[in-house]
């Protein structure tokens, strides 16, 4: 069994998608509009055709996967969550905190916890919050 988070945009789905695979890494195996969907959508709102109906990012075994919400359907953010990315070493980490950073907002600077040499947390700006850990400790 695998946890795949599923992350729902407001129509930014495929720029975000695609920053991540930049800034994560790992390869995107699929990103399909709902104008390219093999069965046709009725009553699919008028301007949805470009928004992403389904996108998969593949990294090290797991799956980010993504879609953009309806146009019409209230889009309340993403809230109460977070997509949490260990990594080996702090400077891998603090890497890819700081990429995220980026036109977003840290909610907790990386730093030292107990359990790893580097903890942070960020909402970036696309509104995904991420908990990045570098550096795991062991018992």
């Amino acid at each position: 069994m695998q946890f795949q988070p599923y992350l729902i945009f407001d129509g930014n789905c495929a720029q975000a998608m695609r920053f991540y695979e930049r800034v994560i890494g790992g390869k995107m195996e699929q990103m399909m509009k709902f104008s390219e969907m093999p069965e046709p959508c009725d009553g699919l709102p008028a301007g949805s055709g470009d928004r992403i109906a389904h996108a998969c990012l593949a990294l090290d075994g797991a799956l980010l996967m993504a879609s953009d919400s309806m146009i019409g359907q209230p889009y309340e953010g993403m809230k109460n969550f977070g997509v949490t990315l260990s990594f080996s070493t702090v400077d891998a980490a603090r890497s890819v905190f700081d990429a995220l950073a980026e036109g977003g907002q840290v909610t907790m600077p990386l730093g030292r916890t107990f359990w790893a040499e580097a903890f942070g947390m960020v909402t970036d700006r696309f509104g995904t919050p991420w908990m990045i850990n570098g550096g795991m400790r062991t018992a």
